[in-house]
């Protein structure tokens, strides 16, 4: 084993274990990648080792960072998430719940159905997970409470719900994945339309056929009116805007009439207005926006700022060839090594966030990927259909990042606005059958690409 081996492994385990310190993941990739830097200057200067590493390396993160700063693609970031907490502000999602609730109300389970759906609403029109899952909870909670649902059914619904703003489009985690790969953004949020649609699909299959089976777990309310035109045009009055704002933004970049990034801008200003026509924008709530705007692009940034140090160590001592060689020489074929590799990320969304593995694992993976000789067809309009098609299937699996402990975000999220008598326990047991349909969706992308190439063959006829 040479000395790049050794400090590639090493890279690794030490990235592990200052997982579990607590000290921010941008100063943890960022301080990882100077100190085998240096570590790798010392090994050649005094253990007459030949890593091809050296401090002067650090040197060209400076034109990485710039390039980053200069990408086109990844000013849709903060539009997109300005565009989504000025939709929390804007009482949009509370009129949702109340008028949905209504349309529900004579069906076992229909609070649930109303999360969920509502859930699909604000992913195609937020996108920005932590949001998502407090809002719900703490628009829904209470009345599952007081409509005596079982508790853990009642939290692994909302959780379940809020998260699937990182699959749906308009996605950030998607721009990411698209500028990490060099695919296009364009591409990605129109493959994963029907793939966020099953999942949520999938979500109140279970809701109802649950319900129906056990229906202490969702009884159904005391005094709820039947549906009429009046409770349908409500909802219809409720629902109108927040999907015309979606149809706006995601129909121009489909249509090719807009780039993303110009269909974030959009998107940022029809959700203003939205505020405003719902008379909930002030001056107090538009620098809030700002300042929850500025504070999250700049994590992710910050983050964008220690992966690249930190990959580009990586890659000069060769790492990127040791685990591409490393998954190419195992004897399970190609399809197997897919499946090896998402269970990979499937494990690793147990301890790290989306971020982490989009940034710093998916570029390692892609060349593997590319040499793999995989059936999957599409519109020659699409570079590359299969890396697409890959890309939603490990967006997929992130998914179950968000639910699986011990740091699955959207538990912590929950648990932050649950009553005090809520265990975290009771969340657990509450995310698992909804962790088992996110791999049920997995397992359909993977048989059934199609799901993926769909929509982006129609549109490009």
């Amino acid at each position: 084993m040479d000395a790049n081996t050794i400090l590639v492994m090493a890279m690794f385990i030490t990235f592990i274990l200052l997982l579990f310190t607590g000290f921010p993941i941008a100063w943890v990739l960022g301080g990882i990648g100077v100190l085998f830097a240096f570590i790798g200057q010392l090994s050649d200067s005094y253990f007459g080792t030949w890593t091809g590493l050296d401090y002067t390396t650090l040197g060209l993160v400076v034109n990485r960072i710039w390039d980053i700063m200069d990408n086109w693609i990844l000013v849709a970031l903060p539009m997109f998430i300005f565009m989504g907490v000025m939709l929390d502000k804007s009482n949009i999602a509370e009129k949702l719940m109340q008028s949905m609730q209504e349309l529900f109300g004579q069906v076992r389970g229909g609070l649930a159905i109303t999360v969920t759906a509502i859930g699909i609403i604000l992913a195609a029109s937020t996108g920005i997970i932590g949001a998502s899952v407090v809002l719900l909870a703490m628009m829904s909670l209470p009345a599952m409470r007081a409509q005596n649902y079982n508790q853990p059914f009642a939290l692994g619904t909302v959780a379940a719900a809020g998260t699937l703003g990182i699959l749906i489009p308009p996605s950030i985690m998607l721009v990411i994945m698209a500028d990490q790969l060099a695919l296009s953004v364009g591409d990605l949020f129109m493959a994963a339309v029907f793939p966020g649609l099953l999942l949520g699909a999938l979500y109140m299959v279970y809701i109802l056929a649950s319900s129906w089976f056990r229906p202490g777990q969702a009884p159904l309310p005391e005094q709820a009116e039947p549906v009429s035109f009046s409770i349908a045009l409500k909802v219809l009055k409720a629902t109108a805007p927040t999907i015309l704002l979606i149809v706006v933004v995601l129909g121009s970049i489909f249509a090719g009439f807009a780039t993303p990034t110009e269909a974030s801008g959009v998107g940022a200003l029809g959700a203003t207005v939205l505020a405003a026509l719902n008379r909930r924008l002030n001056w107090g709530v538009l620098m809030d926006v700002v300042a929850k705007t500025t504070n999250t692009t700049a994590y992710i940034f910050a983050i964008f700022i220690g992966a690249t140090c930190f990959s580009l160590v990586l890659r000069e001592l060769g790492g990127d060839q040791l685990i591409e060689s490393f998954l190419t020489g195992m004897p399970f074929g190609d399809y197997g090594t897919v499946f090896f590799i998402l269970a990979v990320i499937f494990l690793l969304g147990f301890f790290l966030d989306w971020i982490e593995i989009t940034l710093i694992v998916l570029p390692l993976l892609a060349p593997v990927v590319n040499a793999l000789d995989l059936n999957i067809t599409g519109p020659d309009t699409i570079d590359n259909v299969k890396m697409v098609w890959f890309v939603m299937l490990v967006a997929m699996t992130l998914q179950t990042s968000f639910l699986t402990p011990p740091v699955g975000f959207a538990l912590f999220y929950l648990k932050g606005v649950c009553p005090p008598d809520v265990k975290i326990t009771d969340i657990y047991r509450g995310v698992l059958p909804f962790i088992a349909l996110q791999l049920i969706a997995l397992a359909a992308l993977i048989l059934f690409p199609v799901i993926v190439t769909w929509l982006p063959s129609v549109v490009y006829e």
